[in-house]
């Protein structure tokens, strides 16, 4: 074994259930997102290189060193180019990721919707795509931009789900109930809001009772309420003991409600751990300057941008953006006889840590590319 491997066992976990999917005329719903195809894979998952050491116990996710390579006329483009990934039981795990960085075909991949070229991944201890037929039932997930039958209602929809997958009528209830739909069950789809209609492919992935829920964008078109409820609806199934995979832009939510996040960008693993290592580790690099009353600040601000700050001015204070020695506002200030009052660190959130990881901080007269990363420098070091 090499040295960097770590050896995993594989637990009892159930290994009886069939992987099904849905057509729906034109719209494919993978329901329990797995396409059932046989794909060539590498045996021998017990050994992976490369990710942090955890307990099969407790992993109920992993994704070790995973490739894929898009060719056309154009030449090649990685999508993934050595992504890791482990998610543990119980826990509301954010991924996060600009657009085109790698985030949808890690899912589509993990799925077996796409083949990968390179890299391992394991979902409840089982090798995938390998053993996919056997936990796709222990996996509900919603990628991508859910397709259902306008003329056909939640209930009717959920109830040919429900028979495709042997799961009892009363279930169908039970997920209604839970995202909000109870009332307009019986009401055609093609009545419905976004919103609504993305409450409806939530209750469709939680029919099951998975083990795993993957859940790319769940809050898309939700209003404020809605937002609130999905937020408390993922924490409640953590705590039921089901493993949460969310997929968001809305940077807030996911620092409210997730355990731990991974950041990916260009295709690798950029970031992984709790909200709060994740913000602790990489500080905002802004100071905070108020000046003594009376005292001019637009000179202040005018002598510190000179030297190369970049400065955002408030109602009674400003902030200093880059400065990788805030001590050295003070000195540059002080020699003009100009003197502070208050010089604060400003906290991370993790909006300012993923832009600053992912090189997609807005530049002023610039518009930012998809796929375009921007080198961030600093001032005052």
């Amino acid at each position: 074994m090499p040295p960097s491997a770590v050896h995993v066992p594989h637990p009892p976990y159930p290994t009886n259930v069939p992987a099904r999917t849905t057509s729906e005329g034109n719209h494919h719903s993978e329901w329990i997102c797995g396409c059932g195809r046989s794909l060539e894979w590498r045996k021998g998952f017990g050994i992976l290189t490369g990710v942090p050491k955890v307990s099969r116990v407790t992993a109920v996710l992993e994704i070790a060193g995973l490739q894929k390579t898009y060719r056309s006329r154009k030449g090649t483009r990685k999508a993934l180019d050595g992504f890791d990934m482990v998610v543990e039981a119980g826990q509301v795990h954010g991924f996060l990721g600009p657009n085109g960085s790698g985030k949808t075909t890690t899912l589509r991949t993990l799925l077996g919707l796409i083949k990968p070229n390179g890299g391992r991944m394991a979902i409840l201890g089982k090798e995938v795509p390998r053993h996919l037929p056997e936990t796709a039932g222990l996996v509900g997930a919603i990628v991508e931009s859910p397709q259902f039958f306008g003329n056909f209602s939640a209930q009717d929809t959920l109830s040919l789900l429900a028979d495709a997958g042997n799961v009892k009528r009363q279930r169908v209830t039970e997920v209604l109930e839970l995202v909000g739909l109870r009332d307009r069950g019986k009401d055609r789809v093609k009545t419905y809001s976004l919103g609504m209609k993305q409450r409806l492919a939530v209750a469709s992935a939680l029919l099951k009772q998975p083990k795993l829920l993957i859940l790319d964008e769940p809050a898309n078109g939700l209003d404020p309420g809605g937002i609130r409820e999905m937020r408390s609806l993922m924490r409640n199934l953590a705590e039921s003991g089901m493993t949460v995979v969310l997929s968001s832009h809305i940077l807030g939510e996911i620092q409210l409600i997730c355990d731990e996040v991974t950041i990916i960008s260009a295709g690798r693993r950029v970031a992984y751990g709790s909200v709060s290592s994740v913000l602790a580790g990489h500080g905002s690099g802004k100071t905070k300057v108020r000046l003594e009353p009376g005292v001019d600040m637009r000179a202040a601000v005018e002598m510190l941008r000179a030297n190369g700050a970049q400065v955002t001015v408030e109602v009674d204070h400003f902030t200093v953006g880059n400065a990788g020695n805030p001590a050295q506002i003070t000195r540059i200030l002080a020699e003009r006889q100009i003197y502070v009052s208050e010089l604060t660190p400003v906290s991370a959130d993790l909006e300012s840590v993923f832009l600053e990881l992912t090189g997609t901080a807005p530049v002023e007269g610039q518009n930012r590319q998809v796929d375009q990363t921007a080198s961030v420098g600093g001032w005052g070091q």
